[in-house]
């Protein structure tokens, strides 16, 4: 990819597009389990003081009751998007009591699935159907899984910029397609070097003994009450984690040639019958157990770390969204929760990962094919459980590179489109630079820090968080000001009255509701 990144970066300077070479718009979304103070997970519904789940826009929840979900609006630079987040935060502490937000992705303590609440989101037809949703996962993958945490990054290019990059490539088609094959070009090279992400940024390698999902293999025993792995980065995106487990099996694996082949992927596999799903059954004694006995429910409910998104409208499904006013934004879903950061996620991290998209942006064009695809799927294995082992080896057309030296290639070209992204505000190279040195160093990784922490502490992997997540219960001790109390307030009192408006608007029952819904799903013919 060398060799395409320098010549592109030579087309932006050659066509002066330096200073609208740059991330147009960011967002943040980030999980934390709600925890009793003695870490266990909280057993309370969802506080009513921070509005309703289904139709607050910043403060809903994920797949559990205690699963909160904090979503930032799309803003103009990434610290004005971690400057929202600190705000719920300091909203959500000061409306939740007698407990705190679990600061990492593997779950505090568990009392078994029994004590893993399904998320409930009012009698509205909507309302069950997020509700159903969630069933399903249950029982077609089980509740341990379902109650990961992590943080997602939602990523667009400048809109100035994609006209004159247009010509900047000679394309002379139509821009929305353009922009569509550009986003597409992104997230299969995030793929490509996507293992990156755990590598710096894992902060899993240790997971309570509570939690018991059938996936737990092969991990040691650090003491009476945590297992771990000496070389691992991320066990969230591991074998134990939210991974899509019957891809060979069902022969379902998403297509990002461009498009109209995901969307026709997607599309086939929420409408093709899997028998063991059928087995579960649909409606049992007249209670739904999930919306479909389909290979997907919906397209959520296929697993990958980055995807194309567009603001979908009322009941509209996001496949069909996509298809009908293009990709609007890159939603990034490799992260960890930062347990060293008080809202889970640094500064630094985001400036890196802005760099890394439009690193990824300038970079080839090719489609991934069966090999790479399976070369991919290796390294992201091989990293999130043992990416800080020496002398690591990964895949990369058909031949073993080191880790470190494939490392060393991608910083060196990333320092590149860094200098050309520098502005007055924000000096990518320096965050660009904080992060050089795990490449040599693997101790300066996250998931190395969380060892670290736990052996220099003696403490176990429930404790070692426990213990930061006390010392940001003291941190957003002081709340919010006045002004951002009345505004959260507010939309909160709002989301609260648009629940019961939609309760009240009884409409058609919810089978016809699920009808009318997947009525919108259709494969396309042809680009």
């Amino acid at each position: 990819m060398r060799s395409t990144i320098n010549k592109n970066s030579q087309r932006i300077i050659q066509h002066q597009l330096e200073s609208i070479f740059s991330i147009g718009r960011v967002g943040l979304e980030k999980e934390s389990l709600r925890a009793s103070y003695d870490g266990v997970i909280a057993q309370t519904a969802h506080p009513s003081a921070l509005g309703a789940a289904l139709t607050h826009p910043h403060i809903t929840t994920d797949y559990s009751e205690a699963l909160l979900e904090f979503v930032t609006p799309p803003l103009g630079t990434s610290q004005q998007a971690l400057d929202f987040l600190s705000m719920i935060h300091r909203f959500v502490y000061a409306n939740i009591h007698e407990e705190c937000l679990w600061p990492a992705s593997m779950p505090c303590r568990l009392l078994g699935e029994q004590s893993i609440r399904i998320a409930e989101y009012g009698t509205s037809n909507l309302g069950q159907m997020k509700h159903v949703y969630r069933k399903g996962l249950g029982y077609r993958y089980g509740k341990m899984m379902q109650v990961i945490a992590g943080v997602h990054v939602n990523l667009s290019v400048n809109e100035d910029f994609w006209p004159r990059w247009q010509v900047a490539l000679g394309d002379t088609g139509e821009l929305t397609a353009f922009i569509n094959d550009q986003y597409f070009k992104i997230i299969r090279n995030l793929q490509r070097v996507g293992w990156l992400i755990p590598y710096l940024f894992g902060a899993s390698p240790a997971v309570d003994k509570s939690f018991t999902h059938k996936g737990v293999k092969d991990l040691r025993v650090w003491d009476a009450d945590t297992l771990y792995a000496r070389h691992a980065t991320s066990l969230r995106l591991g074998d134990i984690g939210y991974t899509n487990h019957r891809e060979n099996e069902i022969g379902i694996k998403a297509c990002y040639d461009n498009l109209y082949d995901y969307v026709a992927c997607l599309t086939r596999a929420i409408e093709k019958p899997y028998a063991a799903y059928e087995e579960i059954g649909v409606v049992t004694q007249g209670e739904y157990r999930q919306l479909n006995a389909n290979i997907l429910q919906i397209e959520n409910e296929y697993y990958s770390t980055v995807r194309p998104k567009q603001m979908s409208r009322a009941n509209e499904k996001p496949t069909h969204a996509l298809l009908d006013r293009g990709v609007r934004y890159v939603e990034i879903r490799a992260l960890d929760i930062n347990p060293f950061s008080a809202i889970g996620v640094d500064p630094e991290q985001l400036h890196f990962i802005e760099v890394l998209f439009m690193y990824c942006l300038l970079g080839d064009e090719q489609i991934i094919t069966m090999r790479e695809q399976e070369e991919i799927d290796i390294n992201e294995y091989e990293v999130a459980h043992k990416g800080r082992k020496q002398g690591l080896h990964l895949r990369r057309d058909g031949s073993s590179i080191l880790l470190v030296d494939w490392l060393q290639e991608i910083f060196s070209d990333m320092q590149a489109v860094a200098e050309l992204m520098n502005n007055a505000d924000t000096d990518y190279s320096r965050s660009l630079a904080r992060f050089a040195g795990c490449v040599d160093d693997r101790e300066q990784t996250l998931s190395a820090r969380v060892l670290a922490g736990m052996q220099v502490e003696k403490l176990s992997y429930y404790d070692f968080i426990a213990r930061l997540g006390k010392q940001y219960c003291d941190h957003f001790a002081n709340g919010l000001d006045s002004d951002s109390i009345q505004h959260f307030s507010a939309l909160a009192e709002k989301s609260r009255q648009q629940q019961q408006q939609l309760e009240a608007d009884h409409g058609a029952d919810f089978s016809q509701f699920l009808e009318e819904y997947f009525a919108q799903s259709y494969v396309p013919e042809s680009r």
